[in-house]
């Protein structure tokens, strides 16, 4: 990834501070990026900061590690997992784990991290077993593109996804042209969802699966890395965005309905 040279979308300013969203649940904001591989549609970024009970922080897609960040984040307390969750959101993994030495390192399948210098990569490629398992659920959802691991936060009724849903303010967006991708592409506030290329890259079972899981769960709201954030129904929202993929399966089978050692 990298940083966007303009402001053809505008960032969710302040930039790289923490945001409190719930008990020990926060967000930062963090600049602008351009993938070089698309169309050159710029992507805000956000990473999201989960503070578990006698454990520790984790954080989900870190942005850009500031000076001041740094320090807010050391206020919080230690810094314990560090989430690459899919291969597209990993680029500022390592000055963190430089940063933070005694954290580790968790990544999705198909992460390459083979350029940087962390030592040890743990692999997300499971439903349990995490030292975070008490605080937040984990679901990797498979595609032959890339597999995104979605995270649930118990205690704030939380959903964390990465690309699975993606809600960009056409208001927010300077050029035409991007304002047309972004309807086109399907994910334009305040109806985005999955993007028309990664949609499909992933198979309609898996992916009816991954959102019966997700409606199971009941999130109460919706932590996006990319455009504006769910605060509130979380629940109806994911109904709403993925309902092409629920009409058909309305009635999900034992196999959705509950995952293996996944919590009812």
């Amino acid at each position: 990834m990298h940083r966007a040279r303009s402001a053809a979308v505008a960032p969710y300013a302040p930039l790289n501070v923490l945001k409190p969203v719930a008990a020990d649940l926060w967000i930062v904001d963090g600049p602008t990026i351009r993938f070089p591989f698309n169309v050159g549609l710029p992507f805000p970024t956000r990473m999201t900061v989960v503070r578990t009970p006698g454990q520790g922080l984790f954080i989900h897609s870190p942005t850009v590690l500031t000076p001041d960040l740094h320090r807010q984040v050391l206020d919080l307390g230690p810094v314990r997992w560090l989430i690459a969750p899919n291969r597209l959101h990993h680029a500022w993994i390592a000055p963190w784990a430089a940063a933070f030495p005694e954290a580790t390192v968790f990544a999705a399948p198909g992460v390459d991290l083979g350029r940087t210098a962390i030592a040890a990569v743990q692999p997300l490629d499971r439903l349990d077993g995490y030292p975070w398992s008490q605080a937040l659920d984990t679901l990797p959802v498979v595609g032959r593109y890339m597999t995104e691991v979605v995270f649930f936060h118990h205690r704030s009724r939380t959903l964390i996804l990465t690309d699975l849903f993606e809600n960009f303010e056409p208001e927010r967006v300077r050029p035409r042209l991007l304002r047309w991708l972004i309807r086109a592409g399907g994910v334009a506030a305040p109806h985005g969802v999955l993007s028309l290329d990664l949609r499909m890259t992933f198979p309609r079972p898996v992916l009816t699966a991954a959102v019966a899981r997700m409606i199971a769960w009941d999130p109460e709201r919706i932590l996006l890395a990319h455009g504006r954030w769910i605060p509130a129904h979380g629940t109806a929202e994911l109904r709403r965005a993925y309902r092409a993929w629920l009409d058909d399966d309305a009635t999900p089978g034992p196999e959705n309905r509950r995952l293996p050692n996944s919590r009812p």
